[in-house]
């Protein structure tokens, strides 16, 4: 919160032929017991921007503790998991094309949480590459989801967590994005936001011609006056 210490720690855990993992955590120092608090936990993955054609292999990391040796380890199981993600969504992707029977009198329908947002690039958006921070493009995406999410709560919403946030393309300064949120499913105190992004330069938002640059899955719940997790409607797809 306003007024809060915290401090941001992050080290490569394992670096692959051509990427590496970086871990990333995030702790809150309270200003009058000085005790500090874990806010959030993250893992990115890296690759490096070769100056030529060939791509840059990179020097393994040198372990210097135990904790090292643990994360190090680690690393390869994350790495299994993430890649492992792509081909499961891919095969329930190919199964969706059966609808499923929905009979739930109080379902809210989805439409009703569905949002779009265009931003433009502008370069203090950007890098020294002139390529868009990630951060920013999150921060956008947090902000159309927070209100995709608050249509059906009819509350605020809480972030508890950023799923397979991936970076499928770049965007630049000038381009146009197009953020796209809806609530995708609902789990009793918990929903979840499906967040994609496209951008365009001039010649292709003319031509209507969209580069699908992010996804993330966005989970959030919501509190009482009193401090109680609120139950959600199910949802109607």
């Amino acid at each position: 919160r306003v007024g809060q210490i915290i401090t941001i720690r992050a080290k490569v855990n394992r670096a692959f032929k051509t990427s590496m993992e970086v871990g990333i955590k995030v702790t809150v120092q309270d200003v009058l017991t000085n005790d500090e608090k874990i806010v959030s936990v993250a893992y990115a993955t890296y690759v490096a921007k070769p100056v030529g054609a060939e791509k840059v292999e990179l020097k393994p990391v040198e372990l210097l503790s135990i904790e090292d040796h643990l994360e190090h380890s680690l690393a390869v199981e994350r790495r299994r998991i993430r890649l492992g993600y792509v081909q499961v969504f891919q095969k329930l992707m190919q199964e969706s094309d059966k609808e499923d029977t929905f009979e739930e009198e109080d379902a809210v329908s989805a439409d009703l949480t569905n949002v779009q947002s265009i931003e433009l690039v502008l370069p203090p958006h950007a890098n020294h590459h002139g390529n868009t921070f990630g951060g920013q493009i999150m921060a956008w995406m947090e902000t159309v989801a927070s209100i995709s999410a608050s249509r059906l709560c009819r509350s605020h919403p809480i972030l508890k967590s950023v799923n397979m946030f991936k970076f499928w393309g770049p965007s630049f300064v000038g381009d146009r994005l197009v953020f796209k949120a809806i609530v995708n499913n609902t789990f009793q105190n918990s929903m979840e936001v499906g967040v994609r992004v496209e951008a365009y330069n001039c010649e292709e938002w003319i031509n209507d011609q969209p580069r699908h640059i992010n996804s993330a899955f966005l989970i959030f719940n919501a509190v009482s006056d009193k401090g109680e997790l609120l139950t959600f409607p199910r949802l109607k797809p």
